[in-house]
């Protein structure tokens, strides 16, 4: 390998069957992506509606599932980004949504917001 580093291989499992892989040398340094619009909860990549797991009028607290999405054969959990009311469900289950499409209108809790300061 000469003067580079010996990279470890990660191990992961998938149904059962394990794999092992390398991860690019940033990846540790990546930025965790942030919302640019808190409260309106977008999909992080293109799939199908496969649940959705809220209803209008419904508190949820930060980082509860709202939807799941399946793209690629895989199952995604999509996450609200803050606490809140759900104000609106802007798809259903069997809906084909694109990268960022919104897919939960949330209305913040400023109690909550309050809370975190602290």
């Amino acid at each position: 390998m000469g003067n580079k580093e010996k990279k470890e291989r990660v191990p992961f499992v998938i149904d059962g069957t394990e794999y092992k892989t390398y991860l690019p040398e940033g990846y540790g340094r990546r930025p965790f992506p942030r919302p640019t619009t808190p409260g309106v909860v977008k999909a992080f990549i293109p799939g199908t509606v496969v649940k959705v797991y809220v209803k209008e009028g419904q508190h949820v607290r930060e980082g509860d599932k709202v939807v799941a999405l399946e793209a690629m054969k895989m199952k995604n959990r999509v996450l609200a980004d803050v606490a809140g009311e759900v104000t609106e469900v802007l798809v259903a289950e069997g809906d084909r949504v694109g990268k960022d499409q919104p897919l939960v209108v949330l209305r913040p809790d400023p109690r909550e917001e309050e809370e975190d300061l602290y």
